[in-house]
């Protein structure tokens, strides 16, 4: 297999991370320092990335709701905690996919599958990400459409896919992008304050069942359907969350 892919089912990242080791000469295949993007390896070649051997991994993925106040990141120097101090030593090898800022809460992804984090990272995929969003003062229509045809940021156009009133001043996002601090920064550019930000699906995967600080290996089956078309879990109704008002199916 090419060697990028290989080095994802290692466990080190997405496809496109791995190219990165792979151009910044870290990677060494049976003694020779390797740096191009086309090598392709076997199963008895030795493989080493930053002089370390690594070796392909069984595939794990996991859901797990992130509280407000957990930080996404591997570690803290200010010794504040992390999502990896919620999971047990021996899953604190997987990556995260995407990202909740330290005031957000809701659901993430971890995994050691390249292949996994490409599909659901990739704007090409179009993955759904649906977020319950309260504001600071009401939302009016004309602000839906805004949302709807997008606000330029510098790295593009930023837009919502869908987006459904809940109350006055809550309701539904669903985004197939991934901008840093996205939906904070659209509502920001209309002038309103995000005052509790909860992405609550991933795809067909929800927050049922799951909760704040929990998490939970994921089944084969879910793990398939987590890469269907986007769209198809839309139809069916999600559940309330924290008081939530639950929502008619579309």
């Amino acid at each position: 297999m090419r060697l990028n892919r290989f080095l994802a089912s290692c466990g080190l990242g997405s496809r496109r991370a791995c190219e990165e080791i792979i151009l910044t000469g870290r990677v060494i295949v049976n003694g020779r320092k390797v740096s191009d993007l086309a090598t392709v390896v076997e199963d008895s070649d030795k493989i080493f990335v930053d002089g370390r051997e690594v070796d392909a991994k069984e595939h794990l993925t996991l859901a797990l709701y992130k509280p407000p106040g957990v930080l996404s990141t591997k570690s803290d120097p200010q010794g504040r905690l992390t999502l990896y101090d919620l999971l047990p030593p021996h899953y604190r090898h997987l990556h995260y996919v995407g990202r909740l800022d330290n005031a957000s809460e809701g659901l993430l992804i971890l995994t050691n599958d390249g292949d996994l984090t490409q599909k659901l990272t990739h704007p090409s995929h179009k993955v759904d990400k649906e977020y319950l969003v309260q504001v600071d003062r009401p939302f009016r229509s004309e602000n839906i459409k805004r949302l709807l045809d997008g606000i330029p940021f510098e790295e593009g156009l930023a837009r919502a896919v869908a987006v459904h009133p809940i109350s006055p001043r809550r309701l539904a996002l669903i985004l197939q992008q991934g901008y840093n601090r996205q939906v904070r920064r659209m509502f920001d550019a209309l002038g309103f304050t995000v005052e509790k930000l909860v992405r609550v699906r991933v795809g067909s995967l929800t927050t049922e069942h799951l909760k704040p600080g929990k998490w939970r290996l994921l089944r084969p089956d879910e793990i398939k359907k987590l890469q269907e078309p986007a769209g198809g879990a839309r139809k069916r109704p999600r559940p309330a969350r924290d008081g939530q008002a639950k929502r008619k199916p579309e």
